[in-house]
């Protein structure tokens, strides 16, 4: 009777010893197997997937936002409105922030941020309003900023009512424009340069552009009275 259980014992320890091994086995079949379909899919699948990217610096700071839209960033000043206040906010007084709640902050693309936060250059479709006034429409480009968040000069495609202005523009330390290469729906293409005292228009003005001296096509060069409106100099063909 002993000889026969001891016998059976035997038996049992062998299948449970057996089992372990099938098991083990299986569960590196199935690791194997895992391993080769991710490197399969390594091999031939390379199309990345994502809604946002974030870069950060050795410091932890938000240094570069990639995404449709661009992803938040506690660190960007743009939409931070504490930091908002304390730079324009004092600059421009209490209606600085009405404007502002008004702006588009928003971008499809790619915006490099510099270490206070603030945009510094921003490629998108459509890039986000300047930090002083709202767009007259969806805007197309690059834009590169100072380190106030002001913007300094850009270039790209303007959508204004449908139709496109291309546009590359040099802009003054206050935020107004420098000097403009534009090309207008209307046909008008020209470079415009301005002063505090001068305009100077240098081109074709299309029939009834603000460009053309008369509201006539006019093709040449025009200097203006800024104050005034007046023409000083003009010289055609």
């Amino acid at each position: 009777m002993n000889e026969n259980f001891n016998s059976l014992k035997k038996e049992l320890t062998q299948l449970k010893h057996r089992s372990r091994i099938k098991d083990i086995f299986f569960v590196i079949l199935i690791i194997v197997i895992y391993f080769l379909s991710k490197q399969n899919s390594f091999r031939y699948d390379k199309i990345i997937r994502v809604q946002g990217i974030v870069v950060e610096d050795a410091n932890g700071k938000e240094r570069i936002l990639i995404g449709a839209p661009i992803p938040y960033a506690k660190n960007r000043a743009r939409t931070d409105t504490t930091k908002i206040k304390e730079t324009w906010g004092k600059r421009f007084g209490e209606k600085y922030m009405n404007w502002y709640r008004e702006y588009n902050h928003e971008a499809n693309g790619m915006v490099i941020l510099d270490e206070n936060g603030w945009d510094k250059v921003i490629v998108g479709d459509p890039a986000p309003d300047p930090i002083i006034g709202k767009r007259i429409g969806n805007s197309t480009g690059i834009i590169i900023n100072d380190k106030t968040g002001l913007e300094r000069t850009g270039y790209g495609i303007l959508d204004v009512n449908g139709s496109d202005r291309v546009v590359l523009g040099l802009d003054n330390g206050n935020g107004t424009e420098g000097a403009t290469l534009s090309l207008m729906p209307d046909g008008t293409t020209g470079l415009n340069l301005n002063s505090d005292n001068q305009t100077i228009f240098i081109g074709k003005a299309a029939k009834g552009n603000w460009n053309s001296p008369d509201k006539e096509e006019f093709h040449g060069i025009i200097i203006r009275d800024v104050e005034k409106g007046e023409k000083i100099i003009t010289q055609e063909n």
